[in-house]
């Protein structure tokens, strides 16, 4: 598995990680989402991303099971809700997360996306959090640029680590001003959603058809190219989720091969990033 430095920590992470946003199910379900993470280890997919809201906390339980006996291979990821992001509610939280998910640390802990309540009292608490060791570094998710500016700036003695925005092939916004900024901060960015939510481009479509020719000349699938094309920047990972693992597998190769420079060109050219700002997407 593709390894990279994660921002400005030193801290390699693989940069193909896991996402766990509504793999939760029935018991079947659950059993099948577990193999799959479980799977994903396997292949070195070992930066998993979860949160408090998925499920109510149950996806949370289901990476404690998939991680059993291996936390010390994991880059572990979770997120602290909006309406809980006050200073005490924070603290709280996290340790129920931690609860949850069986460990005594997290890796990383986002803020799902900007809250009502006060920045400069939930950094605080992330900032108290990696002073007892019980988060190593402190991120946000769904911030545009004014945003992250604003979370920079109630940091007192912590660095920001990571933003995790959604970014897929017709969902480029990012690239026009957050991604060179996090690039030029060293920030990780973390995209979401690599394949659109229900909204890959159709093999009848002339991107979908693009892609598919790609993939035929290097022997890949349409979103292992995907996957490539998303990863170039230097500061990006991305966390595809799925609940089947026949898929994991797909989802590892979409790294450790490079594209042709013809082919990036090809790529752009069918989903082009915006020429102006837009508001930065979320699902």
């Amino acid at each position: 598995m593709l390894m990279r430095k994660f921002g400005w920590t030193g801290v390699d992470v693989p940069v193909m990680g896991q996402g766990t946003w509504l793999i939760e199910g029935d018991r079947d379900t659950d059993a099948l989402a577990v193999e799959a993470l479980r799977r994903g280890l396997d292949l070195g997919m070992t930066h998993i991303d979860t949160a408090e809201m998925y499920g109510n906390g149950h996806v949370e339980e289901l990476v404690a099971e998939a991680i059993a006996e291996r936390r010390e291979e994991v880059f572990l990821v979770s997120k602290v809700l909006p309406s809980n992001a006050s200073y005490e509610g924070t603290l709280k939280a996290c340790e129920r997360s931690l609860k949850r998910l069986k460990t005594d640390w997290l890796d990383m802990y986002l803020l799902h996306w900007p809250s009502s309540h006060p920045i400069i009292e939930t950094v605080r608490a992330m900032e108290k959090l990696v002073a007892e060791g019980l988060v190593r570094f402190i991120g946000v998710s769904n911030f545009d640029l004014e945003e992250l500016w604003k979370a920079e700036a109630a940091l007192k003695n912590e660095r920001m680590t990571c933003n995790q925005v959604l970014y897929h092939l017709q969902d480029r916004g990012i690239e026009r001003r957050l991604l060179p900024y996090c690039t030029e901060r060293e920030i990780a960015v973390v995209g979401y959603a690599p394949f659109g939510h229900g909204n890959f481009p159709s093999p009848r479509s002339v991107g979908g058809r693009v892609l598919a020719e790609i993939a035929k000349r290097h022997d890949r699938t349409p979103r292992q190219v995907a996957l490539n094309f998303l990863t170039s920047y230097h500061c990006v990972f991305t966390i595809p989720k799925t609940a089947h693992p026949e898929r994991v597998k797909e989802n590892s190769g979409g790294v450790g091969w490079k594209l042709t420079s013809d082919e990036v060109v090809a790529i752009d050219r069918a989903f082009p990033a915006p020429d102006h700002d837009t508001p930065l997407g979320m699902i």
